[in-house]
């Protein structure tokens, strides 16, 4: 018996109605009564008494009616449990990526890819001026960020690599000549001013509040993305510390990357809302920790 005419059998089973029944099915009157003969002339035998005025179950169609609801509520139930596992089971990751991040993670990606070749990855960047405020609000699943990361609903899982500082100036600034420069210099020349919902312990790993002699650092103008801040570099407004991926992925002729000899290492990390932790973000974490050739510098 097909699925549908089993749901009309025992459609009609309940309302001894044939137009009733066609209405609760949203199909014709004439369909239910089709659907009804063909089981009927399956089994070789009547499975309603139909009258003018009546229509009622035979002593046939009622060991039918027990025999078959708990097998359809069987099916149902079944159906509903996998709906219910898939709609658990993503087929889709979105990662946020800052800055280069991306291209960074590229072995990591193909492993993850390999692995789950129905997972449809998508990216959405995420600027420094709001590290986590795209994680929070669910628009993505995991994101790449400078380590540490100490908020209380966010999980550190990964960290993928680690690279040095430098220190952008514009071509012609006084300190371009330097072979490299300490981080005492921000004590002597204005760097741009992070603004967004930043921690300041978090700003500090790139932009620290003070120098390693404790003299305050110059904060000029604010920004909030990278463009800008590279702007005002080339005009030589502001000087900027930054990760050594703005030297693989931005360099100008207009801007120089200068060692930084006294600055430690940037740590990048993957991170993830404690209480969304999928199946595929795990999977994700996993294919970065095998270091087969992956992403560190």
């Amino acid at each position: 018996m097909e699925l549908r005419d089993m749901e009309i059998f025992l459609t009609l089973a309940e309302e001894l109605h044939f137009g009733r029944s066609a209405e609760r099915l949203k199909v014709s009157p004439a369909r239910v009564s089709q659907a009804i003969k063909k089981q009927e002339r399956r089994i070789g035998a009547p499975l309603f008494e139909r009258t003018s005025r009546h229509v009622r179950m035979t002593s046939l169609g009622e060991e039918l009616h027990r025999r078959l609801k708990p097998a359809y509520e069987g099916l149902q139930a079944a159906m509903a449990e996998v709906t219910a596992i898939a709609r658990q089971s993503p087929s889709a990751l979105t990662l946020g990526v800052m800055g280069a991040q991306m291209h960074e993670m590229r072995s990591v990606l193909d492993r993850f890819r390999a692995r789950h070749p129905a997972v449809e990855l998508q990216f959405k960047e995420v600027f420094f001026s709001d590290p986590f405020g795209a994680l929070r609000a669910g628009e993505v699943d995991a994101v790449t960020t400078w380590l540490p990361v100490r908020e209380p609903d966010l999980t550190v899982g990964v960290v993928l690599r680690e690279e040095p500082l430098r220190l952008m100036v514009a071509v012609d600034h006084q300190l371009a000549e330097q072979e490299s420069v300490s981080m005492e210099v921000l004590g002597d020349h204005m760097v741009p001013r992070a603004e967004g919902p930043l921690p300041a312990y978090w700003v500090s790993t790139v932009l620290p509040a003070c120098t390693p002699a404790g003299r305050p650092v110059l904060y000029g103008p604010a920004v909030s993305t990278f463009n800008e801040v590279l702007a005002l570099v080339a005009t030589g407004s502001v000087v900027c510390p930054v990760p050594d991926e703005g030297r693989r992925y931005h360099a100008t002729s207009d801007i120089i990357f200068l060692p930084v000899h006294d600055a430690p290492p940037v740590q990048w990390g993957l991170i993830w809302r404690t209480d969304r932790a999928t199946p595929l973000v795990h999977a994700l974490a996993e294919a970065a920790t095998e270091r087969g050739g992956p992403m560190g510098r």
